[in-house]
């Protein structure tokens, strides 16, 4: 039995205000091509399908087209579930009647002890969607005392658990931070101070888990508990992922393979660095040009238009760092602040905020009040 894992699509997603829509089209048309290549019982997509709750009309018609091809057309059963960036009502509707095209939308608790079963050659795999959740969620659907997500995910999936039945293979799909897994910049926190970390034995039971949230591939504790990672790369700190989907293989013993499938959207993204003349020199035999770049000019001199002149040869200059120019400046600065008083940083505070300067009686009172500061 082959299934293929992908996760953390982000329809709709915009990157320093360029759309990347066109991009992920292409994307989605190279797992189409593999679908249609290699046979495959089903395509998981493990949460964030889109990049807001309110996706834009495009990435929606985007979604349907592809779903069109896969389910209607070449009749391979989809199974998702909503991610943290997803609105689960939204993404749900109908879904009761789709399943009897193959889209199976799992986005409610409801659905939990309510897998997708699909019959292959090794027997009965069932696929059980929880979809994201925070601890408020599941304590006020189940009344149960959970504070932390490690807790809401430990009680979750101990409801699937329950439901095993001894013919099936049991695959778990969904959507969180498992705890020592690697983070990307481009990832939205599921919540503050390290409260949302899972621990990856609540899933040790099942045969696969198919994880989504985190965009770089990988694994985490289990060979068989895995992170998809993203469609394509969101972030510069990606440039080095190889990005892609797992090609998953269970047989009758349960888990036998995983394989990374990369997948390459036309438009990488680069972090270039280096000196401007260099820069322009070295565009003249890049193959990719057209790559989304953030460039770090290290000169030391001011230079004008920088922007204009690189975009000239590297037009999707996204970003523009400068940290040549600021060499010996910051240790300057530095001590300049320090060289100020405490009355002389509130002033100009003060003149920032009001759009005025303070008055000489706010002036000596809050003299008075930093000598009363300074002497306890």
């Amino acid at each position: 039995m082959k299934f293929l894992h992908t996760s953390d699509w982000h329809l709709g997603r915009q990157f320093h205000n360029v759309s990347l829509l066109d991009d992920q089209k292409a994307v989605l048309d190279q797992i189409l091509s593999y679908i249609q290549s290699h046979p495959v019982d089903a395509l998981v997509i493990a949460g964030d399908v889109y990049d807001r709750s309110v996706p834009p009309t495009a990435a929606i018609e985007v979604m349907n087209q592809f779903v069109n091809q896969v389910c209607g057309e070449l009749k391979l059963p989809i199974i998702l579930i909503p991610g943290n960036h997803d609105g689960a009502q939204r993404l749900g509707f109908g879904s009761g009647r789709m399943r009897e095209s193959g889209l199976h939308i799992l986005s409610s608790f409801d659905d939990i002890i309510n897998p997708v079963v699909i019959e292959s050659d090794i027997g009965p795999v069932a696929f059980y969607g929880m979809p994201y959740n925070d601890p408020e969620i599941v304590r006020h659907h189940f009344k149960q005392s959970v504070s932390t997500h490690d807790e809401a995910h430990q009680f979750l999936a101990q409801q699937i658990r329950d439901c095993f039945k001894p013919e099936h293979k049991n695959v778990l799909v969904s959507h969180c931070f498992v705890d020592g897994a690697i983070e990307s910049e481009s990832e939205r926190p599921l919540s503050i101070g390290g409260s949302d970390r899972v621990s990856h034995e609540h899933f040790t039971e099942f045969d696969y888990v198919a994880l989504g949230h985190l965009h770089q591939p990988q694994r985490k504790g289990e060979e068989y508990i895995r992170y998809s990672g993203s469609l394509m790369k969101y972030s510069f700190s990606e440039q080095h992922q190889k990005k892609g989907m797992t090609l998953v293989e269970l047989d009758e013993k349960g888990f036998k393979s995983s394989t990374h499938i990369e997948l390459t959207a036309p438009h990488e993204m680069r972090i270039i660095e280096g000196e401007l003349q260099a820069i322009i020199d070295a565009a003249h035999t890049d193959p990719r040009q057209d790559d989304y770049l953030l460039v770090r000019l290290m000169d030391t001199h001011a230079i004008l238009n920088p922007m204009e002149k690189l975009r000239a040869v590297y037009p999707n200059v996204l970003h523009l760092e400068k940290p040549g120019m600021l060499v010996g400046v910051e240790q300057e600065m530095a001590q300049a602040k320090l060289a100020r008083s405490e009355l002389d940083m509130f002033k100009d505070f003060f003149s920032e905020a009001q759009n005025s300067e303070i008055s000489s009686e706010q002036e000596q009172a809050l003299n008075q009040i930093i000598k009363q500061l300074s002497q306890q």
